[in-house]
């Protein structure tokens, strides 16, 4: 059994959680959804990430990966740096000094010598030990905008993989069905 907020097994699927510190609206125009994407679609194709299932909200993300080799707590590791680079970069451009202004405060609180802080820390990996529990949080991934409101059903929503299952729309980014 695996330890909670840890990737214990490599080879495992995991249901993951990602949140922006204090659960700021930083994905708000599609420039910063693309920021996710794109850096998905370099970890797919250069760091084995297999993505399963996503969604993209506002202020945080979920999905369901697993790595066809290679250490998944280091790939979503580099995921994470990398769209923390990404996120500052289009906030500087957007001139959106509110938010710069809070992510560098909640670095200099936490003291551990970065100039900004973009994630909470971990991606709070859940085991997928189950059929049952995959379906579960496929449908919470894919409902997620619909309980929110933004959209009246899930293929609906752009940023996220319920137009793969749903339409077998794979425009935005590719999933990797499981068998």
């Amino acid at each position: 059994m695996n330890k909670p907020w840890t990737f214990d097994d490599s080879d495992s699927l995991y249901f993951c959680t990602d949140v922006i510190v204090g659960w700021q609206y930083v994905f708000t125009s599609p420039e910063f959804f693309e920021a996710i994407i794109d850096s998905l679609k370099y970890c797919q194709e250069n760091k084995s990430l297999r993505l399963h299932a996503y969604v993209i909200m506002p202020n945080h993300t979920h999905s369901i990966v697993s790595t066809s080799e290679g250490n998944l707590a280091s790939i979503i590791r580099d995921y994470e740096r990398h769209t923390s680079w990404r996120i500052l970069e289009l906030l500087g451009e957007a001139k959106n000094r509110r938010l710069l202004k809070y992510f560098h405060s909640v670095a200099r609180r936490e003291e551990r010598g970065n100039e900004h802080r973009i994630w909470q820390s971990g991606s709070h990996p859940v085991l997928v030990e189950s059929d049952e529990f995959f379906d579960q949080k496929l449908e919470y991934i894919h409902n997620n905008p619909v309980i929110k409101g933004y959209v009246e059903r899930p293929e609906y929503w752009k940023f996220s993989s319920a137009r793969n299952y749903l339409l077998d729309d794979h425009s935005v980014i590719k999933i990797d069905f499981l068998e």
